[in-house]
């Protein structure tokens, strides 16, 4: 992961760098035009989180209908203060840590514990993160608060001077947005960068089960306030803006659905009517009425899924915490050494 490193000690109201992409550039340009000219046709669902897409996601996270990150939030609140009174991490690591809510539960743990020394949030919008970075450091005086700026699809690069035990965090159930063999890269190249003393802390949106039908997962998926709906088309936004492309936002519509062979969330922006849409010095890219691109997968696990990941990525499970109803899971991994 390829950051723009703080200083150790991040001071409130100091400045992060200046908020330049890391999308941009002749290999996100051909990444991009072969993903939109694919069978189906696709944009990799990084290209959500500028500024005003982590600002969608976090008005997403409180809507009623999407139920993972409550349930995500009440099993922090219930298992973190005794597994890190007992485990002692020194420094939380959160790749994609956006206004680090949740984390904040860990953290309160760690502090309380004695054990807290520094907290790095991840995040690829470098001003969201400067005002997370600056709230935090206002928060936890006696904290390291260290800020990287980078894309968690990047070779994860941690600073040495880390006190350990760390953890390294991914919430949100956010590895399902990846492909399976994507998920199992990311999770290598985080498991390359642990010691047998670390720990990486993970959240799981669980499948359909007695407590859970496929028709809530959709619901979560597709709010009747329509947030969600902005977040995807915000995609288009992005592409217009750092790849000079035109595309007409009016002229999409959201939609996403539970397959079931694959068990994931599917979802696409269809087009309106027929249309061409144009990069600079690129040809054309037609369109037809009805015609979908799929702008994020979210894929939904059980316990048999997450151990052949980990297994696969050098990783096992250590803990298993799942909620009564069958909703979500947290899940602690170590080295599989």
């Amino acid at each position: 992961m390829k950051a723009s490193r703080q200083s150790t000690k991040h001071q409130a109201g100091a400045e992060t760098p200046p908020s330049t992409s890391t999308h941009t550039g002749s290999d996100a340009l051909r990444e991009v035009l072969a993903a939109l000219r694919s069978k189906p046709r696709a944009i990799a669902s990084k290209y959500h989180y500028d500024e005003a897409g982590s600002r969608l996601f976090e008005r997403i996270t409180r809507l009623d209908e999407y139920y993972p990150t409550r349930r995500e939030r009440a099993l922090l609140e219930r298992w973190m203060p005794s597994c890190v009174a007992e485990l002692r991490p020194a420094t939380l690591v959160e790749l994609g840590a956006g206004s680090a809510e949740k984390s904040r539960i860990v953290l309160d743990a760690m502090v309380d514990s004695g054990c807290g020394r520094a907290y790095v949030p991840v995040d690829v919008s470098a001003e969201f993160l400067r005002r997370t970075a600056d709230a935090l450091a206002a928060e936890y005086p006696r904290l390291d608060i260290v800020p990287e700026v980078a894309d968690i699809t990047e070779p994860l690069d941690l600073p040495a001077e880390l006190p350990g035990p760390r953890w390294i965090a991914f919430l949100g159930s956010t590895l399902g947005n990846f492909e399976t063999g994507e998920a199992v890269s990311l999770l290598a190249r985080i498991a390359s960068r642990m010691r047998s003393e670390d720990h990486f802390l993970l959240g799981v949106d669980l499948r359909p089960g007695p407590g859970k039908t496929a028709a809530r997962i959709e619901l979560a998926y597709n709010d009747a306030e329509g947030v969600t709906a902005a977040f995807s088309l915000n995609i288009l936004a992005v592409l217009n803006r750092e790849f000079g492309s035109d595309f007409d936002t009016k002229a999409f519509e959201h939609r996403s659905s539970y397959n079931a062979d694959a068990g994931r969330i599917e979802t696409y922006l269809r087009s309106v009517r027929d249309q061409s849409v144009h990069f600079p010095g690129e040809e054309p890219i037609p369109l037809r009425r009805g015609e979908p691109i799929r702008t994020e997968i979210s894929a939904k696990y059980d316990r048999p899924t997450v151990d052949g990941l980990f297994s696969d990525a050098g990783l096992r499970v250590d803990r298993w915490l799942e909620d009564e109803d069958g909703y979500y899971a947290l899940v602690l991994g170590r080295i599989d050494d």
